[in-house]
């Protein structure tokens, strides 16, 4: 079972055992730690939004055009910014850190 690493908007971090196939958003959300994901993952708003450092970039890759397009209503987009609805855990994805940002 993969365990992700989110640090909150307050700065504190938190563990998660995640399933695999999950998405970053259906773990951030049911955890609380910040993700809402108000759409229900239908890539139609940014509020699963989440910050990789450059190895976890890496590793989850980049966002598609219909992504991005969504990124631009989010707060605090940073080049390594995703959408959490759209990554699925993996065994690879395992011990990986993800920064929730301010929603403001």
């Amino acid at each position: 079972m993969p365990v992700i690493n989110f640090v909150k908007p307050d700065g504190s971090t938190q563990s998660v055992d995640a399933k695999d196939g999950q998405s970053l958003m259906e773990i951030g959300r049911d955890a609380n730690v910040g993700v809402e994901g108000t759409c229900g993952g239908s890539l139609s708003c940014a509020t699963c939004h989440v910050i990789f450092d450059e190895e976890g970039f890496a590793k989850v890759g980049g966002a598609s055009d219909d992504e991005m397009d969504m990124l631009d209503l989010a707060f605090n987009v940073e080049p390594t910014s995703r959408l959490g609805c759209q990554i699925k855990v993996s065994a690879e994805l395992d011990g990986i850190t993800v920064r929730v940002p301010e929603d403001f």
